[in-house]
């Protein structure tokens, strides 16, 4: 029996944190993108769908939702992404002519691992974040002015998003602005429709 596979599954993630190195490669950083719009553009519809009500609900609402959407999205990213490493390393295996799980005391793999770990979390983490900026001023405004102040934050983190993008995949920079954008139109029309409809 291996080292490893005497540890406890507490130690190994302590062994992982202690390891933790990061490093926002392109993955990474797909990752922060998607968080970030979907962790605004989610909440945004919640602060909007509950405008009708007080502040404090608002800003329950919000903050509950964007962490619930984080952590689902930790679990989601984790599960999908892990599922898809063990695949890959079984159909390497049957090339290999090796037997099952050869390929997990390799380097590549626990990389891959550690890797896999680090991007959910990146992605849960830059969810809740985009989360908080819809939220943001309600603290400050009362809520029919923070709605339009969180629609006007949102429209700008996405089209400064789209402008990113656009500069990596080398497209029109206000072009690609003015797609994200239109999708966060897209949800504050349908916010405002569910609003007027249960409000």
């Amino acid at each position: 029996m291996s080292n490893d596979d005497e540890q406890s599954p507490l130690s190994r993630i302590s062994k992982i944190f202690k390891e933790f190195k990061f490093e926002l490669n392109e993955t990474k950083l797909r990752y922060v993108v998607r968080g970030i719009i979907d962790g605004s553009l989610s909440t945004l519809g919640v602060v909007i769908g509950a405008s009708g009500g007080d502040s404090s609900l608002i800003i329950a609402a919000g903050i509950g939702g964007g962490i619930a959407n984080g952590l689902s999205n930790v679990l989601g990213a984790l599960t999908a992404e892990k599922a898809s490493l063990e695949r890959e390393r079984e159909i390497q295996e049957k090339s290999l002519l090796k037997e099952n799980g050869y390929l997990k005391k390799t380097v590549f793999y626990k990389k891959a691992v550690h890797e896999t770990i680090v991007c959910g979390f990146v992605d849960g983490i830059s969810t809740m974040l985009g989360s908080m900026l819809p939220v943001v001023p309600f603290f400050v405004f009362n809520p029919k002015m923070a709605v339009i102040v969180a629609i006007v934050i949102t429209l700008a983190i996405l089209f400064a998003l789209g402008i990113f993008i656009g500069r990596i995949s080398r497209e029109n920079l206000v072009i690609a602005g003015l797609k994200m954008v239109i999708g966060g139109v897209l949800v504050t029309l349908v916010g405002f429709a569910i609003e007027r409809i249960f409000g």
